[in-house]
């Protein structure tokens, strides 16, 4: 699968990789252009995930504000639901095509 902004292969793994939460495909921090990723101060904490970190999506002078997130350190009864740990796996927003 791959995560696409403006024509850019920002993330990419196998399907079998990716953990689906919630309606969203959370890539293996290893698969994700960290260059593509810049940490946001946007505070949000999910109340059965945790405390999560936004990144604005983007490259040069054109940043798409809290386009993707993660959790550093989701709650052990997040990943007990989820049945994998996700840690640190990185989640798109709408703007980001995600395809097969």
């Amino acid at each position: 699968m791959k995560a696409i902004w403006n024509n850019n292969v920002i993330a990419e793994a196998k399907k079998e990789n990716l953990i689906y939460i919630e309606g969203n495909w959370y890539f293996p921090p290893s698969s994700v252009k960290q260059e593509y990723l810049q940490e946001s101060p946007t505070p949000y904490t999910c109340p059965w995930k945790g405390v999560n970190t936004y990144f604005n999506v983007g490259q040069e002078d054109t940043w798409e504000q809290d386009s993707a997130w993660t959790y550093k350190q989701p709650l052990e009864s997040a990943k007990e639901r989820v049945k994998k740990d996700f840690t640190n796996y990185v989640a798109f927003w709408r703007n980001v095509e995600v395809s097969e």
